[in-house]
């Protein structure tokens, strides 16, 4: 008899938990989105249904039903972009994530910052990302295949403007300079573009399609900045260039 019972109880326990794991990583899969505000009207709308089922209040429960119909068709509408980039984040997702040692984060954010430093002083250009969690695969075959080892003259001979690579990103993958002349997609923010050139453009648009660490160096203002997740690290100094880049390798996503 305790075995029965104990499954009454377990089963109901087990349900609960999935259901909340489920409705955790939706809310995660849409922050930062339009859609999560509607996402949280649905949740309660969900529970007030099951309350009327629970009730038996006919009426109220017929109400709900008839809405969540009309709504399903009203969110696909609506937030169709957030929606098709959710799908696109979890189609991008690696299996296997590529864990880099401590040595191999120093070394490579040694030689970006390197690099970097010198793009500036000359007031060249470049746009260099850096692959984490999500897969670049797609990016790295709109470019020139390198597949070389992370070398600050290699970066910067491949940003010097006879080479013909150097209007393009750059990304690193798995350890490796990957691609370059990579094509990335622009942000739409006219805000940004009064304020950034088509790297920050690029780079943003980027960031919003994946984790991937973006490294900017600007050929008019000489400076350089970060963007990881849609956020912006402006005008870093080296030193804060090389630990910024460490510790966003280091950093685990919000996926």
């Amino acid at each position: 008899m305790l075995m029965p019972n104990l499954i009454i109880y377990w089963k109901p326990a087990i349900e609960i938990a999935i259901l909340w794991y489920l409705i955790y990583r939706v809310m995660l899969f849409f922050e930062g989105t339009r859609a999560l505000q509607a996402l949280r009207g649905i949740i309660v709308l969900l529970f007030a249904f099951l309350i009327f089922q629970k009730f038996d209040f006919r009426v109220l429960s017929w109400l709900l039903q008839k809405l969540f119909g009309i709504s399903v068709i009203g969110i696909l509408i609506i937030f169709h972009p957030e929606i098709r980039m959710g799908l696109a984040q979890l189609g991008k997702r690696q299996l296997f994530r590529n864990n880099l040692k401590e040595e191999d984060i120093i070394l490579y954010s040694r030689q970006i910052t390197r690099a970097c430093e010198s793009l500036a002083r000359n007031k060249l250009g470049a746009l260099i990302a850096i692959e984490k969690g999500d897969s670049l695969a797609a990016y790295i075959k709109s470019g020139v295949t390198v597949d070389a080892r992370i070398c600050a003259d290699l970066i910067e001979a491949i940003f010097t403007p006879n080479n013909p690579l150097h209007d393009g990103g750059l990304i690193i993958s798995r350890g490796r300079i990957a691609s370059a002349g990579c094509i990335f997609p622009l942000a739409a923010s006219e805000e940004l573009s009064r304020v950034f050139g088509t790297r920050h453009r690029a780079a943003l648009g980027l960031s919003e399609e994946s984790d991937a660490i973006l490294v900017i160096v600007s050929e008019e203002r000489r400076d350089i900045s970060v963007i990881y997740q849609k956020k912006f690290y402006k005008d870093l100094g080296l030193p804060e260039l090389e630990v910024k880049i460490k510790e966003l390798l280091k950093a685990k996503d919000n996926g």
